[in-house]
């Protein structure tokens, strides 16, 4: 009997370590949950693995990814932009289904500008492969001074990208009225350092200077607490993950008051007010974003 009740205990702790391992993950290293995908001799290690500096020079951009997909949760980095003339440059931070024609996909995409000008951080979301749901914000601070928190928070309510605590864009789950909201594909997370000097930089009006290269950005404190994929399937359905908590389900009152005024004083960019693409409003639109 006692031989049982061990490895009934036993067993009890391996379960609880494998299903904690599935749902959580604050990775001490950047290889702990990421590998190089684009360019490795242009991301380097800082700080015993702890932070690292992306490179963007004329010979090669660079990216990075999670090993792992994730259904639902929270996930952010700390990130230093390219500082100084940074037009025509691309600093992306993104969630993927990788899934090509129906893919899902979450992005955080910084824009570079000319020195003195503010930096524009333009959102997207795809549902289902549907994606030109772009909204676009200026930062009212210089995110290449510093390290600062961008977060995507994905849960079954609602998709909240936050600016260091900010809301700057929420998307709701309206499925109750037939609109499109990911949430059956898991999704890796991205980043890449590229250059877009055709689009990035007021519509492509200003190119990239690469007499100022190479350009460079930095990571660090990488947050991943979502529901593995491949994992226990029970996870991304289970209401007790504490991003499903009922304090999640919307914006608390001083989240709400600081999304009002990004939108009224920083927004620049919203396809939901763009009539020369859509003369009638998407209907995600009109029920609420």
């Amino acid at each position: 009997m006692a031989l049982k009740d061990d490895f009934l205990f036993i067993f009890s702790c391996m379960l609880a370590i494998s299903l904690s391992s599935s749902i959580l993950g604050r990775p001490a290293t950047f290889l702990e949950d990421f590998g190089i995908t684009w360019s490795d001799s242009h991301i380097k290690q800082i700080d015993g693995g702890r932070a690292i500096q992306l490179i963007l020079d004329q010979n090669s951009g660079c990216g990075f990814a999670s090993k792992r997909k994730y259904l639902f949760g929270h996930i952010s980095m700390k990130i230093k932009l390219i500082s100084g003339d940074s037009a025509g440059t691309v600093t992306a931070f993104y969630m993927n289904s990788d899934t090509n024609t129906i893919r899902d996909e979450l992005d955080f995409e910084f824009l570079g500008n000319r020195t003195g000008q503010p930096y524009t951080v333009q959102t997207n979301i795809y549902t289902h492969g549907k994606g030109d749901r772009e909204q676009r914000v200026n930062l009212w601070f210089d995110p290449a001074a510093d390290f600062h928190t961008y977060t995507i928070m994905w849960n079954h309510h609602h998709i909240v990208f936050y600016v260091d605590e900010v809301p700057i864009r929420v998307y709701k789950n309206n499925e109750a009225i037939n609109i499109l909201y990911p949430k059956l594909q898991p999704m890796g997370v991205y980043s890449t350092l590229w250059e877009a000097d055709d689009w990035a930089t007021r519509g492509g009006l200003e190119k990239i200077d690469w007499s100022k290269a190479p350009f460079l950005a930095y990571y660090k404190d990488f947050d991943i607490e979502g529901c593995a994929v491949p994992g226990p399937t029970s996870c991304a359905s289970n209401p007790r993950n504490w991003w499903e908590g009922t304090a999640y389900h919307a914006l608390n009152a001083k989240e709400a008051r600081r999304y009002r005024w990004v939108r009224l004083n920083h927004m620049i960019y919203d396809y939901c007010t763009d009539k020369s693409r859509y003369p009638v409003p998407p209907r995600e639109c009109l029920a609420g974003i």
